[in-house]
């Protein structure tokens, strides 16, 4: 009896259908997903502080407290800074009624003298300061819908931290009968933590220098915009976009069209130097992913699940490659294609 493979273009054809069918299952039930992956990050990332404790012969339900105090504390107050921040978004605009008049009147005076009023007047109408305000809004309950999602995170988190050191014993027992996938799991869960790391002191880097910017380019809150720039900072690639948006917005409103480019440049530069030129050199070697995989799983992770997705997209990301590639042996050359890395043991080209 011949063996008959299947066709390499149906075998792709047909993972290509699986993975959509996945990917739509995922989506539909977002609401679930979504917390429950925010809390295995989490859970990973306080890890060390378990391992630590556990070193120390701490009793069992310290263990489980002390780490989940503390993600709990971080969860806590990440979702107060965003909540803070779009409410003070909300607060701030109506008040500069006023000054937006002012720059509209400016706007439409300077396209008069160049014989383009009516395209200005056009773009202008669709950025009035009552649609920024419903914008704004919209945006307060975007956060007020994470908030409603922080009781299931919280179980999460318990049942995930009572069940870390049993995880870890199996995990650890498993290595003999399945390597390769404890393996993968081992290194997903490291480069996690180390991606978490790395993120948070470049992120800071960058807080620091934008809030010292918006300080001198007297820009309203600039602690506050500081705190959201290290929070989009965990989204790759277009994460201080999002945070530029607000303090660019009160530059605009506060010192007119000037201080909102100097708002720009400031933000620019230093999240160019920064996330462009030394933390991917750092970055690079914590998470094993090429630019072209960490862009394109921001927007495949955002679309499927909405702005948990993006802010999770990496270690999902990583979460898949430890189960569909790293855990299989035979499939080191897609880990390649992934990594940029040729597999240990392939011939380089001279």
């Amino acid at each position: 009896m011949t063996d008959r493979a299947i066709p390499r273009a149906l075998l792709s054809l047909l993972t290509v259908a699986a993975a959509v069918v996945a990917l739509a299952g995922i989506k539909a039930v977002d609401s679930i997903v979504g917390p429950v992956v925010l809390a295995l990050v989490l859970t990973i990332a306080v890890s060390p502080i378990r391992d630590l404790l556990r070193r120390r012969n701490a009793p069992h339900w310290l263990v489980v407290a002390v780490p989940l105090a503390t993600v709990i504390t971080m969860l806590l107050g990440m979702v107060a800074i965003l909540t803070t921040a779009v409410v003070q978004m909300a607060v701030l605009l109506p008040g500069y009624a006023p000054q937006f008049n002012q720059l509209t009147a400016d706007a439409q005076k300077w396209a008069a003298e160049r014989g383009i009023e009516p395209q200005v007047n056009k773009a202008l109408q669709s950025i009035d300061p009552g649609k920024i305000f419903t914008l704004a809004q919209g945006l307060l309950s975007s956060v007020l819908g994470v908030v409603s999602s922080l009781f299931l995170i919280v179980v999460l988190l318990l049942a995930m931290s009572l069940d870390a050191p049993i995880m870890t014993r199996v995990i650890a027992a498993a290595e003999a009968e399945r390597p390769a996938l404890t393996s993968a799991l081992t290194t997903f869960a490291r480069r996690t933590r180390r991606y978490i790391l790395v993120s948070t002191i470049f992120g800071l880097v960058c807080a620091a220098l934008d809030v010292v910017a918006l300080y001198f380019l007297r820009v309203p809150l600039p602690l506050l915009w500081g705190v959201l720039a290290l929070i989009t900072n965990y989204i790759p690639n277009i994460g201080f976009v999002i945070g530029l948006v607000p303090p660019a917005i009160l530059g605009l409103l506060t010192g007119g069209p000037k201080t909102m480019i100097f708002v720009i440049v400031a933000y620019m530069v230093i999240n160019i130097v920064v996330q462009s030129f030394i933390q991917p050199k750092f970055l690079g070697d914590a998470v094993g992913l090429t630019t072209t995989v960490t862009f394109l799983s921001l927007i495949l992770w955002a679309t499927v699940l909405g702005p948990l997705g993006a802010l999770l997209a990496i270690p999902l990301t990583l979460l898949a490659r430890a189960l569909l590639i790293d855990s299989d042996p035979r499939a080191k050359w897609s880990g390649a294609l992934v990594s940029g890395e040729p597999p240990a043991g392939s011939s380089r080209p001279g």
